[in-house]
């Protein structure tokens, strides 16, 4: 279980009703899950305070530097795991965050720097402009040629036609919340194909838009940094495929256009 090293739970429940729009007012709640980034984190929250994103939830994944301090140093709430949960775990953390204390819409950032801030208001009116439950800003000029090979391979597999797989800069609704929280997706080691697919699944619409992207700040991939690391994700996620999670269940509604 994640615990807080900024305030207690209850706490942080009391202090973050107070959101601006009043009830039932869409509140929204921005999550970066982190690991080792110290160095590119202060940057992205001032950056994040000046445009006026709040409030702010960074998910420190056990980090062994001074990531959470940072984040509190810059005022975000922090969630500091005591175990290594991994990207899509860290995720999940700050999506169940956001669930229990009402928040119906979740923007996700890594916090190497690779995402825009600006582009934060495009994945929210591209959710409204087409009723898409899930919205990835993707930018698929940053993958290498056996990257894309790679893509290409599981859309064929899976059936999916989402150009950017992996990317975390995304905008979640109420529904994708409850149900990226729960049981079912907590099984996930990876936020791309197997989410995508139990997304589909459970009849939610998901649709990707171009965004403007960065080179990373910092630190490497989690996934593609060694052979073996490569080698037992592309293992797993094809395994997915192959077993077709919901491509016959519910019904098809994956969106697939840019907007």
């Amino acid at each position: 279980m994640a615990r807080s090293s900024h305030l207690p739970f209850g706490t942080a429940r009391r202090r973050w009703r107070l959101v601006p729009g009043g009830r039932g007012a869409e509140r929204t709640l921005y999550v970066i899950p982190a690991r080792n980034e110290e160095a590119t984190l202060g940057g992205l929250l001032e950056r994040m305070a000046a445009l006026g994103h709040a409030p702010v939830l960074v998910v420190s994944d056990a980090s062994e530097d001074d990531t959470a301090a940072v984040a509190r140093r810059h005022g975000a709430m922090v969630l500091d795991l005591p175990l290594q949960l991994g990207a899509w775990g860290a995720t999940q953390a700050g999506l169940r965050f956001a669930r229990r204390l009402g928040f119906r819409q979740v923007v996700t950032l890594d916090a190497d720097g690779q995402h825009e801030p600006d582009c934060i208001p495009e994945l929210m009116r591209a959710r409204h402009a087409t009723g898409a439950d899930i919205v990835i800003g993707a930018h698929p000029q940053r993958l290498s040629r056996a990257r894309k090979l790679a893509w290409r391979w599981f859309r064929l597999l899976s059936g999916l036609r989402v150009e950017d797989l992996t990317s975390g800069f995304r905008c979640y609704d109420a529904r994708a919340i409850d149900l990226l929280s729960g049981p079912a997706a907590t099984l996930l080691d990876y936020q791309d194909v197997g989410v995508l697919l139990l997304a589909r699944r459970h009849g939610l619409r998901v649709t990707e838009i171009p965004v403007r992207m960065h080179p990373r700040g910092n630190g490497r991939s989690r996934v593609f940094y060694s052979w073996p690391t490569v080698a037992m994700y592309m293992f797993q996620t094809t395994l997915l495929c192959i077993a077709r999670i919901g491509r016959f269940g519910g019904r098809q509604s994956l969106l697939e256009a840019e907007v």
